[in-house]
């Protein structure tokens, strides 16, 4: 249903998102959702087929050039980029896909109701949640969870959107987050297996292996499916980077879908740039003599 104030698509309620979806699965069609950290990405993302658009702080740093990871660093306000992006760049130029916006959940400067009802109001259509910490492992996230930042606030906001009526897709990286968003509400859960591979700044010795990804997947689809029969399941990271890597992926799990980030805008602009500039340079020049 479109929004009755502009015509377009934005905001949907959750169930109009979670209607959208099955449509797209019915159809025989993959869920595909696409990070955009520009406007002229959304709208090329949109053209291209995309099922939903997510902005992320990280957005923002990979159209600048620099890792994803950077989006986890204290390089800005991750809240208030992927508010900006949105506001100024995403919803100005969507016409008809909802927009997600990414939600540092943990920050403790905000009280994360006030923040969603923001959210809300700005005329997204539902939330992820990053910057996350579920994808913070060792030593630095047990000092996380010990001082206040901890992955439980991530839980308790899906929580709160759930309540707010805004669809939520969220990353997690084990089966006990899993059953904990699934506990929580969470529509689509994300299997994160790590920093995507590939392009100028993928990782490379970093990386999980096939094998790995795949049992992970799995394992995170069940865990949550023991909880709720009506989830979403997308995949995301590591060595699932191109269309024949997500075809690999789909046949090996029983997720329904892929989230692309570096894997959709930052790998399209490399290949796309590199090679129309390779053409330009290939026009010869016309003799002055």
């Amino acid at each position: 249903m479109p929004n009755p104030w502009t015509g377009k698509g934005n905001p949907y309620t959750r169930q109009e998102v979670v209607d959208r979806l099955n449509a797209t699965l019915a159809q025989g069609q993959p869920i595909i959702a696409a990070g955009a950290g520009t406007g002229i990405s959304a709208k090329f993302i949109e053209k291209g087929g995309a099922d939903l658009i997510i902005i992320y702080n990280s957005g923002r740093f990979r159209m600048m050039g620099h890792g994803s990871t950077a989006g986890m660093m204290a390089y800005g306000d991750a809240n208030a980029i992927a508010m900006e992006i949105g506001e100024f760049e995403v919803l100005p130029v969507v016409e008809e896909i909802p927009v997600i916006c990414g939600v540092h959940c943990t920050d403790p400067r905000r009280r994360m109701w006030h923040w969603l009802l923001q959210v809300k109001d700005m005329g997204f259509s539902g939330i992820n949640n990053f910057p996350t910490h579920t994808i913070v492992d060792g030593h630095f996230r047990g000092v996380l969870e010990e001082t206040g930042m901890s992955v439980q606030k991530e839980f308790e906001t899906v929580g709160l959107a759930r309540k707010m009526d805004l669809f939520s897709v969220v990353y997690v990286a084990t089966p006990e987050e899993a059953v904990e968003m699934a506990k929580q509400g969470a529509d689509a859960i994300i299997a994160h297996v790590g920093t995507t591979v590939g392009g100028s700044i993928g990782v490379t010795n970093a990386v999980v292996t096939w094998d790995f990804a795949i049992q992970r997947t799995q394992e995170i689809i069940d865990a949550a499916s023991q909880v709720r029969k009506d989830i979403f399941f997308l995949t995301h990271g590591g060595p699932i980077n191109t269309p024949q890597d997500v075809d690999r992926i789909l046949s090996k799990t029983s997720a329904h879908g892929f989230v692309g980030a570096s894997s959709l805008e930052r790998m399209g602009v490399e290949t796309s740039l590199t090679n129309l500039t390779r053409e330009f340079k290939k026009v010869p020049l016309p003799s002055r003599s």
